[in-house]
């Protein structure tokens, strides 16, 4: 009872009672350029837990400077994609990331680190990248608030429903508080909760919609969340960070969206018919 207790933590309401209204301000009311400092700011808060996480401490610290700017440029790219083609970012990236290589001794951590830099850059950088083209979009505005609402829509009804009901974990290995009975109830809550917002602010979309991409979100967010758990048991860290409080990292609060961001993105273009 008391580890039930401890997961029903009332903390982690407190820290969305300041988060949602000043986001919404935020997203609703001013230029599209304070949506990409949102965004920017909670990936390279991010990509320093990725860092910290996947990385000994012993790992020259320039590594992750060179990380924090090519995701920088990344996440940029994808605010302003006429600037230069995907391809010459990511050619500029990887001569950052090998020029940073040669000029350091060849240590292991040196070694280890260029991949994990390089996959901690495309691994965050680009879902996130997928979320301002999404803000893009007609009535973008609207397609983040709807696309933040389910994600976290599914992880919420996941976590209650299995700390009530839970008894057979999905991943027993790596995240054996994720259950079963998490995940179906997820399922059935989501779509309801993206037809609501539907009919509050989004009628573009139909129910339909809302079926599929309250299941199609609610299975990307499982898999987001089981990938970071892989990351996190391979470093024996239960959190990758404490920023937000009775949330852990920023990491953490993202890794569902990681996967939901393109995922919602590719639904609304090719499903929808909608271009930028």
């Amino acid at each position: 009872m008391k580890h039930k207790d401890r997961r029903l933590n009332p903390q982690r309401i407190y820290p969305a009672l300041i988060f949602v209204p000043l986001f919404y301000v935020l997203v609703r009311y001013l230029p599209p350029v304070a949506f990409f400092a949102i965004i920017l700011t909670a990936g390279l808060l991010a990509f320093v837990e990725w860092h910290r996480l996947l990385l000994p401490l012993t790992a020259p610290r320039g590594g992750m400077a060179i990380g924090l700017v090519c995701l920088t440029l990344l996440i940029s790219h994808m605010q302003w994609p006429a600037i230069g083609s995907f391809e010459l970012t990511l050619l500029i990236i990887l001569s950052i990331l090998f020029f940073h290589q040669l000029t350091h001794p060849p240590r292991d951590t040196t070694l280890l680190s260029l991949p994990i830099i390089l996959f901690g850059i495309i691994y965050i950088g680009l879902p996130l990248g997928f979320l301002l083209l999404t803000r893009q979009l007609p009535h973008g505005e609207f397609l983040i608030f709807y696309i933040l609402l389910v994600t976290w829509a599914g992880d919420t009804a996941a976590y209650y429903v299995g700390t009530l009901w839970g008894t057979k974990p999905i991943a027993p290995i790596l995240s054996p508080k994720k259950t079963v009975e998490g995940f179906i109830g997820a399922l059935l809550f989501v779509p309801l909760i993206a037809w609501l917002a539907h009919l509050w602010f989004l009628p573009q979309l139909t129910a339909w919609d809302c079926i599929a991409t309250g299941l199609l979100l609610t299975s990307g967010g499982l898999l987001g969340d089981l990938s970071e758990s892989a990351f996190k048991r391979a470093s024996g860290i239960k959190d990758s960070g404490s920023i937000i409080p009775g949330h852990g990292g920023m990491l953490d609060r993202l890794d569902s969206l990681l996967f939901t961001a393109p995922l919602f993105y590719y639904y609304i273009l090719f499903a929808k018919g909608i271009a930028s």
